[in-house]
């Protein structure tokens, strides 16, 4: 009968640093895990090659003549391009300012607020629209978060406006804000962030308390009976064009100057 020798583990070159990964990498689950969970639309960063843009709205700010603010991301920045007909017959007569950033999330607005966004500034109303690049940019490497890849569900962007709008009245005690629901995006109803933009929408109108803080969603005023986008209105399925800014305006406008009146 064999005798079985006692089992005593080698080691080549080879395993000995696959051990050594193991090790490491176990350490490091942890906070892994706990950077998975940090809500990064609550991070407040600034987003890379804005900064001169960011500068001119410190300027506006400190210049302080502002009435009216439009604050938000690409689609409150096309006032500046295929809105700019509306701005001018709407807007520009109010002496309203466009602060609107290309792809902004509201970690992006945050910090821009906390960076000289409204110092010197005393508007009496706010048109604030943000989170719809919260939800578009999902899966994607930031480089303003250390290349984390990210992520924010409707319940973390709300969490961001919800910031937003607590520094906001910070910042401006006297302001009113009227919050709009973010604008539908996709084909249709199916479509998947459409979805989450409209459960963002449900969270963030708790936010009114119809005192300081305002929700309107005009959202129904671009979208086809059954609920369809046309591109005549939106030719990418999500950023209006000049007639979409013109249905915008007039979609407001009313609640803008009852709120301006007071």
């Amino acid at each position: 009968m064999k005798i079985m020798k006692a089992f005593r583990p080698t080691h080549s070159r080879q395993t000995l640093p696959f051990i050594s990964f193991i090790a490491t990498l176990c350490l490091c689950l942890p906070a892994l895990s706990q950077n998975s969970k940090k809500n990064l639309a609550l991070s407040p960063a600034l987003h890379p090659g804005t900064e001169q843009k960011h500068q001119s709205f410190n300027e506006i700010s400190k210049q302080g003549e502002a009435p009216l603010v439009f604050l938000g991301d690409s689609i409150t920045a096309g006032w500046s391009g295929r809105g700019k007909e509306a701005w001018k017959q709407y807007w520009a007569p109010m002496t309203a300012a466009n602060f609107g950033i290309g792809g902004d999330r509201t970690e992006h607005v945050l910090w821009r607020l906390q960076h000289g966004n409204y110092d010197g500034l005393n508007p009496k109303l706010t048109v604030l629209m943000i989170g719809t690049n919260n939800t578009g940019h999902q899966g994607r490497a930031m480089k303003e978060h250390q290349g984390a890849v990210y992520s924010s569900s409707a319940e973390q962007t709300a969490q961001g406006v919800t910031a937003i709008v607590k520094l906001l009245k910070k910042k401006q005690p006297k302001m009113k804000i009227l919050i709009l629901a973010i604008f539908p995006r996709g084909a249709n109803n199916n479509d998947k962030m459409r979805q989450q933009n409209q459960a963002t929408n449900k969270l963030i109108a708790k936010l009114a308390d119809d005192k300081s803080v305002y929700y309107l969603d005009i959202n129904q005023a671009f979208l086809e009976p059954d609920g369809s986008l046309s591109k005549d209105i939106m030719p990418d399925l999500l950023h209006p064009n000049a007639a979409g800014y013109k249905i915008w305006s007039t979609a407001i406008m009313g609640k803008v100057k009852e709120l301006m009146a007071d």
